[in-house]
């Protein structure tokens, strides 16, 4: 009975700790995190008022179970595969750099034995799920593309635990109770994952339907709780992750009916465990390590945070970031994470280094997350401020008769008439307001960046009869056309051209149609005037006909002779003679569609 009223007045600290410290941290602009940790410090090591931090921890680690098992339900397998040169190429890339160089880091500090060095290296290599995905999920960037990234790079890192887990009985001193061959584990995890990928498509949805018939809503609760556990155990059993488990039973369900109850049937779950997950990182917090060690600690939380933020930036600009994305996720991933945790449990236990080290490195972890919300709060000062807001590229259910490539002013009109014709269009567009914009319109319009490949190959490229260039800064108009033109070439490019000069640069490009974005609206306007003037509207329509005609037999000719053939083909009157005294300022045309040119200048061009 005593237990019990122990264990309801720790829930009630916590609960406590949890309401009073969140909002007040979240109001300050730290963040929830920060807030939970420091309930926690304050709970645990600084009042004494609950001594087991570290059980605490092995339960609220469920709370990442729940988060991945979320985060897997909201990527489809084919999202997935789309990610996978991410996961596995820069995921690779960062765990390996960082770890070579934070073991080097070690190795000049002072740890003499290579073993040791590799495993703390590594170890300290891998970031935090939780602290990341939280942060993103609190400023609402999970879906832009450096949230995307940085969750590729957190995914493969999740993956990376399994082989360093493997590697401590080949550098441990004395012998491991694991009789298991490094091949038998290969072949249990794959078996395990197999299974899972069995039961996913044969058993889970066989089963949610059952229980739904029976209208049973605890019981579906309750289904959903054993599959996020079952799998979760399953593949721990097979000595991966548990969140790993998790996560890969989301991704089976992802395409299920089931998956928005299901989504709300954990949600609440997730939130409370990751908060109590925060809470017991803060209990678990040794503050006499952190005294007799401070000097230990002021030295290598910096260098920690440092050298993995130089790394990440680095990995993420030769993964051809924005240089604002890769400081974002350098800012986001420079902590250490909690499977360090169980690194360097597993490391002490083998003999690798004493368990002092070990709670040393717990520490340095530990002080290392609870910097990051302030760290991730410097990305306002390293950005440049001429950036654009990107989202993340997803072009499911992409691929038209018509793939148009940008989608201003210029391009809804036309996309108006296509759809009005009964065709359809894919667009895609590298503005994130406009395409929020033009989503709640009901527009099939994607993100994405038209000057690269594998974005017109994800958006359908290869089955487009037409491709429609309607962007309106001539030199992506003229990347996109030669990209589409040297990688498609049967494929027939409508151009929106910028102007005079740029038609003339891409009929010599020898592009299928080019329509100059002002010169149809020029004829209607002229038109419009002289009907208002008294002229009557056949005459009217017969002279904005004739100058189309003259102004297509003047390219004609400017093509073959140059840009001033074809003068006396204009129609003009005498100009009168201006006294010979420099203007005090040239008249811009404003509209930030025009090139700023002076307008007597862009008469003769046009």
């Amino acid at each position: 009975m005593a237990n019990t009223h122990a264990l309801f007045a720790e829930a009630l600290l916590l609960l406590g700790g949890a309401v009073l410290a969140a909002p007040i941290f979240k109001k300050l602009g730290l963040g929830t995190i920060l807030g939970y940790l420091a309930a926690g410090i304050v709970i645990g090591p600084i009042l004494h008022y609950i001594h087991d931090g570290e059980e605490i921890l092995g339960v609220a680690e469920l709370g990442i179970v729940f988060l991945l098992f979320l985060i897997g339900l909201e990527l489809q397998p084919s999202r997935l595969w789309q990610m996978r040169r991410e996961i596995f190429g820069l995921g690779t890339a960062q765990v390996v750099a960082s770890g070579l160089a934070l073991t080097a880091l070690v190795l000049v500090m002072g740890v003499e034995e290579w073993q040791a060095a590799l495993i703390i290296g590594f170890g300290l290599a891998l970031s935090s799920t939780a602290f990341a995905l939280q942060i993103l999920d609190e400023k609402g960037d999970t879906n832009t593309r450096y949230g995307q990234r940085s969750f590729s790079l957190l995914l493969f890192q999740d993956l990376a635990i399994v082989p360093l887990l493997a590697l401590i009985p080949l550098l441990a001193k004395q012998t491991p109770e694991d009789t298991t061959t490094a091949l038998q584990d290969f072949i249990i995890a794959i078996a395990a994952i197999s299974a899972m990928l069995v039961i996913g498509r044969y058993v889970l949805n066989p089963l949610f339907q059952v229980i739904a018939r029976t209208g049973a809503r605890e019981a579906m609760i309750a289904a959903a709780l054993f599959v996020v556990l079952g799998s979760a155990t399953l593949l721990q059993f097979a000595g991966l992750s548990m969140a790993m488990g998790a996560f890969l039973a989301g991704v089976l369900l992802s395409e299920s009916s089931y998956r928005h109850e299901l989504e709300a049937d954990i949600e609440p779950f997730r939130g409370i465990l990751l908060a109590l997950f925060f809470m017991a990182v803060g209990l678990s917090l040794d503050l006499d390590v952190v005294f007799r060690n401070y000097q230990i600690i002021l030295v290598a939380v910096p260098a920690l945070m440092l050298v993995k933020a130089i790394v990440i930036y680095l990995i993420c600009r030769m993964g051809r970031s924005p240089h604002n994305d890769a400081v974002r996720v350098a800012l986001l991933l420079l902590q250490g994470g909690e499977f360090g945790f169980v690194l360097f449990t597993a490391a002490a236990a083998a003999g690798i280094f004493s368990s002092a080290v070990a709670s040393l490195l717990v520490v340095i972890v530990t002080v290392s997350m609870a910097l990051t919300p302030l760290a991730s709060l410097l990305a306002g000062l390293l950005i440049r401020e001429d950036s654009r807001e990107e989202i993340a590229e997803d072009f499911e259910g992409a691929g038209s008769d018509v793939l148009m490539i940008g989608f201003s002013r210029f391009g809804q009109i036309a996309a108006q008439i296509l759809l009005a014709g009964g065709r359809d269009v894919t667009v895609i567009d590298f503005s994130a307001d406009r395409v929020r914009q033009a989503a709640s319109f009901g527009f099939r319009i994607y993100f994405g960046d038209g000057t690269r490949k594998e974005v017109l190959r994800a958006a359908g490229i290869e089955r487009a009869k037409i491709v429609a260039v309607c962007t309106h800064k001539a030199e992506i108009t003229d990347r996109i056309v030669d990209l589409v033109q040297s990688d498609y070439p049967n494929a027939r490019v409508f151009v929106r051209s910028y102007d005079r000069i740029h038609t003339l640069a891409l009929r010599a490009r020898g592009v299928d149609v080019e329509v100059r974005e002002t010169f149809e609206s020029g004829l209607l306007f002229g038109r419009k005037t002289l009907e208002e003037l008294g002229v009557s509207d056949d005459e009217a329509l017969a002279i904005s006909d004739d100058i189309r005609r003259r102004d297509e037999e003047r390219l004609i000719l400017q093509a073959a002779e140059g840009l001033t053939a074809g003068r006396h083909m204009l129609h003009s009157r005498p100009v009168r003679p201006e006294p010979l005294i420099k203007p005090k300022h040239t008249e811009q045309v404003p509209d930030d569609d025009e090139e700023d040119i002076p307008v007597m200048a862009r008469s003769a061009a046009d």
